[in-house]
C-alpha cells in the first residue's frame, strides 16, 4: 500500500481556467456561412420590434466550438471518467449494450397510447421482467408503475392502507421506521397519511428487537426498514423483526434500494417481507444521477396482490394485454404503464445473468466495500464494528486532524481526481463518509482511492489549512454551499 502513494495517478491534476465561448471569439471567424435571404429583414415584423444593432454572439470556427465543449465535458466528474463512490446511490458501470437495446425503434418509437396489439414486444418484456423480479425476491407479484424509489415507497404505503381497510382495521394509523432509514421512508409514510414512529438503532447500528416491540401494536400498519441499512449492515434479526410485526397484525416493508447487496444471495420473501420496492436505476442497470430517470418497482405477497396498481400486464391465450378490472386496486399511479426505458434496461441486464452471476454481483459489491474499509478504518474509523455489506460508513475525526472535517476531505478528493463519497449521511454517524465502490470497480481503482484518502489524512496532520481551502486545482473553487442553497443565483 505505501508504494501506491508515489504513483503519478495521485498527483493532483492541473486545470487551467476555462474561458467562456464569448471570450474565445474573434471577429470574422465562423463555422458556417448562410446564404443571404433575399427578402427585407422587416417584411413581417413591425419596425419597432427590429434590432438596431447586431446581437453580440461568439464568432468561432467549428473546430473551436468542438474543442471548447469537449474540454468542458472533461471537467465534469462522471462514472465514465472517474471513480464515483457515492454511498447508497450505487453509481456503477452499466453496460452500454443495454442503452442500445432499449433504444431499438420498436421500443423507443412506440406510441404510449398504442393498442395492446401494436405493443406486444413491450408488454412481453414487462411481463417477463415482473416474473424475474418475483423469482429473485421471493414474492408473488410486482407493479412496474412507480417512477422512482420514493414513489415506490408511497405505492407500498397505499397498498398497506388498502389492505388494512379491506380487513376493516381502520385503527392502524402508525408506521414504524428506523432512525437509520432513508429519509424518504418517513416522508413517504407521512405523505400516505400515517403517523411516523422512529425507533433508535442499537449499539451495533441495527434495529433493537426489544426496543421495536415497545413501539408496535394494534395501531401499527407497517414496520418499514431499509435492508441493508444505511450504515451498510444487514439486519441479522430480520426474522425476529418480521415475526414481531406479524404478531401484532402489522405488515413488514423493505426498502430495497440497496438490493445489489442481496441479489442472488437472499430472497426477502423468505424472511417475511410483505412489501418491498426496488430502485431499478441502481441495482438493475440504468445510469443513476442527475435527477433521473428512475423506476421503483414494488413487489408484494399473494395477500396484497389484489391491491396492486392497475393496469397490469396479463398473458391470455398467447396474447399480452393490459388489464384494469381489479376491484380492490389502489388505481393508476402514473400516466401510461411505467418508465419503460428504465424497465427495458433492467430486463436486458437480468437476461444477461444467471443465478450464479447474480450472486457474484452481490458478493463482489460486499467484497469491494469491505476491502475499502479494511484499507481506511485505521485512519477513518467505522462507528460500527464487523463486516459491512455493499457500503462502508467511516468518519473523520476533527479533534485529531487539526479541525479537518469530512467536507474538507471530500473537497480535497476532487484535486486527486476522485468524486467524493456521500458525506454526513446517515445522520446517526458523526462526520460520516459513506463509501460504496459497487461490484463493477476493480481492485486497482479501489487501491488508488484508498491511497488518495491516506495521503489526504497525512496532509491533514501536516497542513490542515490545505484541506480547508480545497479544491485547489479545479476551475471552481470552494463554494458557499449554505449561501447557494438559501440565495440561489439561477441567472447568468
Amino acid at each position: 500500500m505505501p508504494e501506491l502513494l508515489t504513483r503519478t495517478e495521485l498527483n493532483p491534476c492541473k486545470a487551467e481556467p476555462q474561458k467562456l465561448s464569448i471570450e474565445k471569439s474573434a471577429a470574422g471567424r465562423r463555422g458556417l456561412r448562410l446564404p443571404a435571404s433575399g427578402r427585407p429583414a422587416g417584411e413581417h415584423l413591425p419596425a419597432e420590434q427590429l434590432r438596431k444593432t447586431a446581437p453580440k454572439l461568439p464568432e468561432l470556427s467549428e473546430f473551436d466550438v468542438v474543442r471548447h465543449y469537449t474540454n468542458l465535458s472533461r471537467l465534469n466528474f462522471s462514472l465514465d471518467t472517474h471513480f464515483y463512490p457515492l454511498g447508497s446511490c450505487t453509481m456503477k458501470y452499466n453496460p452500454k449494450i443495454n442503452e442500445e437495446l432499449c433504444a431499438l425503434p420498436g421500443f423507443a418509437a412506440a406510441h404510449p397510447a398504442a393498442p395492446d396489439s401494436a405493443a406486444q414486444g413491450t408488454l412481453e418484456a414487462m411481463h417477463n421482467l415482473e416474473k424475474l423480479l418475483c423469482e429473485i425476491c421471493g414474492l408473488s407479484a410486482f407493479t412496474l408503475q412507480p417512477s422512482a424509489g420514493a414513489h415506490g415507497e408511497w405505492c407500498g404505503i397505499l397498498l398497506a392502507r388498502a389492505y388494512h381497510a379491506k380487513r376493516g382495521d381502520a385503527a392502524r394509523t402508525e408506521i414504524v421506521v428506523a432512525d437509520s432509514s432513508h429519509g424518504t421512508n418517513p416522508a413517504s409514510a407521512a405523505l400516505g397519511g400515517f403517523n411516523v414512529i422512529t425507533v433508535k438503532s442499537g449499539p451495533d447500528g441495527r434495529v433493537d428487537v426489544a426496543e421495536l416491540k415497545k413501539h408496535i401494536g394494534p395501531r401499527t400498519a407497517l414496520v418499514m426498514l431499509t435492508i441493508p441499512g444505511t450504515v451498510g449492515l444487514f439486519e441479522t434479526e430480520i426474522c425476529k423483526i418480521s415475526a414481531a410485526a406479524h404478531a401484532v397484525g402489522a405488515l413488514l416493508y423493505m426498502d430495497g434500494a440497496n438490493f445489489n447487496a442481496l441479489i442472488g444471495l437472499a430472497k426477502p420473501g423468505d424472511f417475511g417481507v410483505d412489501i418491498m420496492h426496488l430502485n431499478m436505476h441502481k441495482t438493475f442497470s440504468t445510469p443513476h444521477g442527475g435527477g433521473g430517470p428512475g423506476a421503483g418497482a414494488v413487489g408484494v405477497t399473494k395477500a396484497l396482490e389484489p391491491f396492486l396498481p392497475a393496469p397490469r400486464v396479463a398473458l391470455e391465450n398467447g396474447v399480452y394485454r393490459t388489464k384494469s378490472d381489479y376491484p380492490d386496486s389502489i388505481g393508476r399511479l402514473r400516466a401510461f404503464f411505467g418508465n419503460t426505458g428504465v424497465l427495458l434496461r433492467a430486463y436486458c441486464w437480468l437476461r444477461q445473468h444467471s443465478p450464479e452471476t447474480l450472486r457474484l454481483v452481490a458478493e463482489n459489491a460486499i467484497l469491494n466495500a469491505n476491502y475499502a474499509m479494511a484499507g481506511l478504518k485505521d485512519l477513518f474509523p467505522a462507528q460500527y464494528g464487523g463486516w459491512c455489506m455493499h457500503e462502508c460508513v467511516l468518519s473523520t475525526d476533527p479533534a485529531t486532524t487539526g479541525g479537518v472535517r469530512t467536507l474538507d476531505v471530500a473537497k480535497r478528493l476532487l484535486d486527486y481526481g476522485f468524486h467524493a463519497p456521500t458525506v454526513y449521511f446517515p445522520l446517526i454517524v458523526h462526520e460520516a463518509l459513506m463509501i460504496e465502490p459497487t461490484e463493477t470497480e476493480s481492485r486497482e481503482s479501489i487501491d488508488l482511492f484508498v491511497a488518495a484518502m491516506r495521503a489526504i489524512h497525512a496532509e491533514a496532520l501536516e497542513n490542515p489549512e490545505l484541506l480547508k481551502k480545497a479544491p485547489h486545482t479545479r476551475p471552481v473553487k470552494r463554494l458557499d454551499e449554505v449561501g447557494a442553497a438559501r440565495q440561489p443565483d439561477i441567472r447568468w
